[in-house]
Formats: C-alpha cells, structure tokens, sequence
C-alpha cells in the first residue's frame, strides 16, 4: 500500500495550526490509484457474506458504492440529520470539538443484515462507533469495517474493540 500512500497529498496546518491533514482527492483523481483502492477495499471482505455497505456522509460516499458493486451488496447512506426523506433512526456522538448526529433510514437495515461500514479515514473512532451503534440498534450485524487512511496514533481502533476493523494505508504520527 505504500504505492498508494505516496498518492495522497499531506497538507501542514490545516484546517489549523498543528494539524497534518491527508488529502485523498490526489489518490481519487489518479485512475490506477482509485482502482486499486476499491479493488483492494474489496479483496478485504470478497470470501464474506454482507448484505450491504454502509457509506458515511460524505467520502464514506466514495467508497461504498463500489464496494457493494464489488461484494454484490446494498450501499446504505449514513448522512447528517434532515437530508434523508423517510423515518430515520438518528444518534448523537461526542466529537472532540463538540457534538454531531447521524441518520439513517429505519428501514435501510433488517434484523440479522451482515453490514458493511466503509468510510475514508479512521481517526478517533467517534463517527464509526456511532455507526455501529446504528446498525446494531436496528437488528443488523457489523461484519467489519473499512478505512481507506487510519491514523493510529489517534486510536480509534481502540473505540471500535470487538469490531474486525481493516484499513489500507497507515500513518503511525
């Protein structure tokens, strides 16, 4: 994956001062690179029965479709409150500059639905956790959950124990 590390532009101080904020619109604009990207997402659930991807708004959108294409699954959206059109089952979750909420539709997952949670970047775990949490609270089964960038000196891999959680491409710091 190291190949596919060197296609995403780190950018200093941003959005503030202290930050190293990883921009995958160079890796999305490089054809081979979004390629192997999915196909890779993908080879990380191929032997798994799923019955669909759960995607979080708004990179989270990138990535599962295709991998849903890719696993024969449904893709699912995860999306902040008032932009989904039925009943929606909604959470609220601690970030660590405040709060957020996420919805889905009530009647996106059924009871036993082995779910897929796809997302662009894994930092604290908050957002992913949620989304867990979601889906467990609607009968479905989290059968793993797919980063394409994890922090891990954030550990948010620490929030999501129990979870099989998998991740492309690695930053140690």
């Amino acid at each position: 994956m190291d190949n596919l590390k060197s296609l995403i532009r780190e950018v200093p101080d941003f959005p503030k001062p202290g930050i190293n904020f990883y921009d995958i619109t160079t890796l999305l604009k490089h054809p081979e690179g979004l390629r192997r990207t999915v196909d890779a997402l993908a080879s990380e659930f191929k032997d798994m029965k799923v019955d669909a991807v759960i995607g979080v708004e708004a990179r989270g959108f990138i990535f599962a479709p295709a991998l849903a294409y890719h696993l024969g699954a449904g893709f699912v959206p995860v999306r902040k409150p008032r932009k989904l059109p039925a009943e929606c089952a909604s959470i609220s979750y601690d970030l660590e500059y405040g709060q957020d909420t996420l919805e889905i539709h009530r009647d996106a997952i059924g009871s036993g639905h082995r779910i897929v949670i796809a997302d662009d970047l894994l930092a604290t775990g908050g957002t992913a956790k949620a989304v867990v949490d979601l889906v467990e609270g609607l009968g479905g089964e989290v059968a793993g959950l797919v980063f394409v960038v994890e922090l891990e000196f954030l550990l948010g891999r620490q929030r999501l124990a129990g979870y099989d959680v998998r991740s492309l491409i690695k930053y140690q710091s």
